[in-house]
């Protein structure tokens, strides 16, 4: 069974969505906790949310497994992202701080090895496969990395968590100018929310593949979940919420095309 879903498209950007898996092997689906079990932790529905840029011609690659058996955002060394709270390459914790494994049920480090030579791996070499084929065809490649979670969560940030926070690791992984780009949408816009560079900055994938200096701009979104779902079980898309939600979107991802060839003819 592949790890994730794929599908070329024609345009110089790819969305990848690495937390909306939910398959679990053997041994993670008996060992979770209970608070676990549910799959609390999911990015879900974002598959269904980003789906517009299909017709527009976006590369999408999607997880498969749930984040409990492997992050795909997390570098496979699993050194820490953030300096605050956070969840590593496997995970040990919800986001709320439960337990992700019943005692005694934490997989084997053979396992997680597995995990990682069998799930990790494939997804990011299809990641740099992905972007270096566009590179070879465009002259530049763009990467979107789309994510979502829980509007309150306090053992990971203060208060509720703005709508749209766009992550360009400090300005790092994609040209100012298409950060500009972004934050122009934004600030076009009155129905949410927004920050760049806040709590979320972006993951290892992000941080890997961002390299505006080679021609290949990176960003990642992370979207509070309640524009567009219930937060809690069973977590029930809400598609007045959605489709409200991608008339903001859609600009977003206009805009990273946009600025990405500009970036280049620069």
């Amino acid at each position: 069974m592949t790890p994730f879903h794929f599908t070329q498209g024609k345009l110089p950007l790819l969305v990848s969505i690495p937390h909306a898996g939910t398959l679990l092997t053997p041994e993670v689906e008996q060992g979770l906790s209970e608070a676990a079990s549910g799959l609390p932790d999911t990015d879900w529905h974002i598959p269904l949310l980003f789906d517009f840029v299909r017709d527009l011609g976006a590369s999408v690659l999607i997880g498969r497994y749930s984040r409990f058996v492997i992050d795909l955002n997390r570098p496979p060394d699993n050194q820490p992202l953030y300096t605050s709270a956070t969840t590593g390459l496997f995970p040990e914790t919800l986001f709320d701080g439960t337990p992700t494994f019943a005692p005694g049920k934490t997989p084997t480090a053979a396992q997680r090895q597995h995990y990682l030579d069998a799930i990790w791996h494939p997804y990011h070499q299809q990641i740099q496969q992905e972007l270096a084929r566009i590179k070879a065809e465009f002259g530049y490649a763009l990467l979107f990395d789309a994510h979502s979670i829980a509007s309150v969560i306090p053992r990971l940030f203060d208060g509720r968590l703005p709508d749209l926070n766009i992550g360009t690791n400090d300005g790092a992984s994609c040209s100012a100018a298409v950060s500009a780009g972004l934050q122009a949408v934004c600030e076009q816009q009155s129905d949410y929310s927004w920050v760049i560079n806040g709590r979320f900055k972006g993951g290892y994938i992000t941080r890997a593949y961002g390299r505006p200096e080679q021609a290949q701009q990176a960003v990642q979104l992370e979207l509070a979940q309640c524009n567009y779902m219930d937060e809690t079980p069973p977590f029930t898309w809400r598609q007045e919420r959605a489709m409200q939600l991608q008339k903001t979107l859609k600009p977003l991802i206009h805009a990273l095309l946009e600025q990405g060839a500009e970036s280049v003819r620069l």
